[in-house]
């Protein structure tokens, strides 16, 4: 086995532009006939990651490999800008304006050209500008699989991205300026915003296959028209119809007869997709970006159960796999001539509280919650799990910083976890009898295919019971469309995945009443007080200061509790395989999918 290390990444690093030449087309540097094998450890589900429904990084990794964008982070972690997609130029601080320009002959993967109709339909989604005010869509949510039912109104113009009007995109109320050769869009924001070099990175869903199935359009140019004429209207009716098909029409567990949904703008295009076995992402033959390929047919396959994937390795049915860390999977790879790369992931573990519309209503009182977050056996599960694989590992203490970044120290220090530092079986028998609710159920849910999850819910199980907790099995293999879903669940068990370095890629998304990751109805008007102070402070050292009262603010609103930073492994067939450097952020592995370079030609 050789063994390679990264280090974990600081919370707070400056984005760096790293610029990438776009002055003459890039020739392909596919290896004819080679193919890869890459394994994962969830099955793909939905071409629409900025959905409620959609988000989860099983989606992300395949969308990420088969689309392109203005930019995206490197394993330092750097951002990168790709001009050979477009460039953005800031206009104006005040206000804030950023006009985004397509490059000269970007195209979708079936040879329609990318242009603002594209970048208009993922303003128009992202910011939720012309939602319907006060339209609720949790009561119009299956809970038994998370996507909208049939019943879900036909009238009501609802772009299920967890649109905020206190941050990010939402803060572009205004309809952007769309330059005449229809190239160029022009953002406007209602007030400034700190991470605006990262609210709009990607020209999104394609505009011409989302007008052409929600209108009923056949001709990809005059479908487009119409979703501007759309868009610039405000014709409710078929924003309406724009709107439900973007929120649902991309939703998919098997290659789609109607290919027209997995037409991408990146270096890969998916061919083939066979339900819980694979997906296949084959070289785009109409990709002009700087990001070519190498490897011609990559084959991303579905192994739940980590020890599988270390023996789909094994046994050359893969060539690269980064599934959980467990000490078993670690002994295993010991064994293996194949090269190892670890340390510490983005990523960290955490259990979140339903704080309403939960599967028995228990954690809608505090006493409760509090009770249930003091039997949660946090060292015991690190001690047992996680130090087999990192002898340095320790309990997370914050569900804002990173462990070691600038700050961490301080919040942890005055945020309130420290009552959760041991178990307390008596103090948690004290509260529940207080509520008046000494043996209250808690449906827990999880992934029912993750060995180490699995492990880790029968010791909270046997932790909870002893002050009369009776927690249940919800754990599911889709567990991650049913996140937020209304009456599924008590309590989830799962790991948040950082995206970016941008100081508002956790807070406000997550804590905020109205951000897309607030999946347990979390509401505090302080708190979204808070995130969109946050979203508008420039001064890095004050930014910490309001980072750690929205710290302070969980642990008293007893939020939930955070567990570990995930170990990380990465495995690799070196004498099949290069390029593989995966990255802390997601896509991890796949950020440098086109430098995958095959040893010997499949």
């Amino acid at each position: 086995m050789r063994i390679r290390r990264f280090a974990a990444v600081a919370a707070t690093v400056a984005v760096s532009a790293l610029v990438l030449s776009g002055c003459a087309a890039p020739q392909s540097e596919i290896v004819e006939g080679s193919s890869l094998s890459v394994a994962w450890n969830q099955p793909f589900y939905s071409y629409n990651q900025n959905t409620s429904f959609g988000n989860a990084t099983a989606n992300a990794n395949i969308i990420y490999s088969t689309n392109s964008g203005f930019g995206y982070y490197d394993n330092t972690p750097s951002w990168v800008k790709d001009t050979s997609f477009g460039t953005y130029e800031k206009i104006s601080d005040d206000p804030l304006v950023v006009k985004y320009t397509i490059a000269d002959g970007v195209k979708w993967s079936d040879g329609t050209a990318v242009d603002a109709a594209d970048l208009l339909l993922n303003w128009v989604s992202l910011s939720g500008a012309e939602n319907t005010p006060n339209f609720d869509s949790s009561e119009f949510t299956d809970p038994d699989t998370g996507e909208f039912t049939d019943s879900f109104p036909k009238d009501v113009v609802f772009f299920d991205s967890g649109a905020d009007p206190t941050t990010g995109l939402g803060l572009v109320s205004k309809l952007p300026e769309i330059s005449d050769d229809k190239k160029s869009i022009t953002l406007t924001y209602d007030s400034p915003f700190v991470d605006w070099e990262l609210a709009f990175t990607s020209a999104g869903l394609p505009a011409h296959v989302v007008a052409m199935h929600a209108l009923g359009i056949d001709d990809p140019q005059k479908a487009k028209d119409a979703l501007i004429t759309a868009i610039k209207d405000n014709d409710k009716t078929s924003m309406a119809a724009i709107s439900s098909f973007w929120n649902s029409g991309f939703n998919f567990t098997e290659m789609p007869s109607d290919t027209s949904l997995v037409v991408g703008d990146g270096p890969y295009t998916i061919t083939d997709f066979v339900a819980d076995q694979y997906v296949t992402l084959t070289a785009n033959t109409n990709y002009t970006g700087a990001n070519q390929p190498k490897v011609q047919e990559i084959t991303v396959r579905f192994i739940t159960d980590p020890l599988a994937a270390v023996q789909a390795l094994q046994n050359g049915e893969v060539q690269v796999i980064s599934p959980q860390a467990t000490a078993d999977v670690a002994d295993a790879l010991a064994a293996l001539d194949v090269t190892v790369i670890g340390g510490y992931e983005g990523t960290y573990e955490h259990i979140d509280l339903q704080f309403d519309q939960s599967k028995s209503g228990n954690f809608n009182d505090p006493l409760v919650r509090e009770a249930f977050m003091k039997v949660i056996p946090r060292q015991e599960i690190v001690d047992k799990l996680i130090k087999p694989l990192q002898a340095d590992a320790e309990v997370r203490n914050s569900q804002v910083f990173l462990p070691g970044a600038e700050g961490y120290d301080d919040s942890v220090a005055n945020n309130g976890s420290a009552a959760y530092k041991d178990v307390d079986i008596e103090g948690a028998k004290a509260l529940l009898a207080q509520a008046n609710n000494p043996n209250p159920e808690v449906c827990m849910l999880f992934s029912s295919t993750n060995p180490r999850r699995a492990n880790e819910f029968l010791l909270i199980q046997q932790s909870a019971a002893q002050a009369g907790f009776n927690v249940t099995d919800c754990s599911s293999p889709s567990w991650g469309g049913l996140l937020g879903t209304p009456g599924a669940y008590d309590a989830s068990l799962f790991g948040w995945q950082s995206t970016s370095l941008g100081v508002t890629n956790g807070p406000p998304p997550t804590y905020n009443s109205k951000g897309i990751n607030n999946l347990n109805f979390y509401s505090n008007p302080e708190m979204d007080k808070l995130t969109d102070q946050l979203g508008k402070e420039f001064d890095p050292a004050k930014q910490i200061e309001i980072e750690k009262k929205i710290d302070k603010l969980l642990w008293d609103d007893f939020y939930g509790v955070t567990i570990f930073q995930f170990p990380a492994v990465t495995a690799f067939d070196q004498n099949a395989i290069s390029g593989i450097s995966p990255g802390p952020l997601s896509p991890t592995i796949f950020w440098n999918i086109w430098d995958w370079t095959p040893v010997t030609a499949g």
